[in-house]
């Protein structure tokens, strides 16, 4: 089985750039969109109607912002959209799917880029996927959590760590909500069959970064420790273009 996630930083912008060549290619058995930017209104039927697929949306309320979107080869068991607390699920960050031997969350995770505020509000958020993710395993064990989760964790996982000690995405109270993740018995799967490996998944369009591989690994499968035993490996699909950030694979 193949779980892709992917940022794709407007759904219709990478449309233009591949996207269903891309898709029809890895024949994934779901993928997993974030920052679709767009509302289900305004896409055509070649963007939310693959054949073989149910899409499962979740856009944000306001437009050409955030959302999130899993397609499902056949279709999912049930689908939930939003965390329940107003103040995140505005922003379309979340789509919750069941499968017949897991749930999938789909979560686009703040930037905190933008001041204080955001980070802040970044922080709860985290606080609240945890809540929710322990909620979910009491009756679902096997999970996983997929997506762009805005933070890389540790120095191994950017170029450049020492120049951005100070930078949301890289801050200590960022990094410590991912230790906080992995400390209710999640894993890092990309990290778990690669400790030492340096590949990153977003590059900044600013500085033409992809083309000096100055990049973060800020894009992330987490699991439950009761779904490793299901995993065969994950990849950062670098080679991808179309966005800012690259897709990366499940392999179950």
């Amino acid at each position: 089985m193949k779980i892709f996630s992917w940022n794709v930083n407007g759904i219709r912008a990478v449309h233009k750039k591949g996207f269903p060549e891309w898709f029809k290619e890895e024949a994934a058995d779901i993928v997993c969109l974030q920052e679709i930017k767009a509302s289900v209104e305004q896409l055509d039927d070649s963007i939310k109607s693959i054949e073989g697929y149910s899409s499962y949306w979740n856009p944000a309320r306001r437009k050409g912002y955030s959302g999130v979107a899993t397609f499902v080869k056949g279709q999912a068991l049930s689908c939930e959209k939003g965390l329940g607390l107003e103040e995140f699920d505005t922003e379309g960050r979340v789509i919750i799917t069941k499968h017949e031997n897991f749930s999938l969350l789909n979560i686009y995770f703040p930037n905190g880029q933008m001041g204080e505020e955001r980070i802040k509000y970044k922080l709860e958020f985290y606080r609240e996927v945890i809540r929710f993710c322990e909620t979910l395993r009491k009756t679902q064990p096997k999970l996983i959590i997929c997506g762009d989760f805005n933070t890389a964790h540790n120095e191994i996982d950017l170029k450049n760590p020492k120049a951005n000690e100070k930078t949301s995405g890289f801050l200590p109270v960022e990094r410590e909500m991912l230790d906080k993740f992995l400390s209710y018995g999640y894993i890092d799967v990309f990290r778990h069959f690669y400790p030492d490996k340096i590949q990153y998944s977003w590059w900044s369009y600013r500085t033409r970064a992809r083309e000096r591989n100055a990049g973060w690994r800020i894009d992330y499968f987490y699991v439950s420790q009761e779904m490793l035993g299901d995993i065969l490996d994950c990849e950062i699909l670098d080679n991808v273009q179309g966005s800012d950030h690259c897709p990366i694979a499940l392999y179950l």
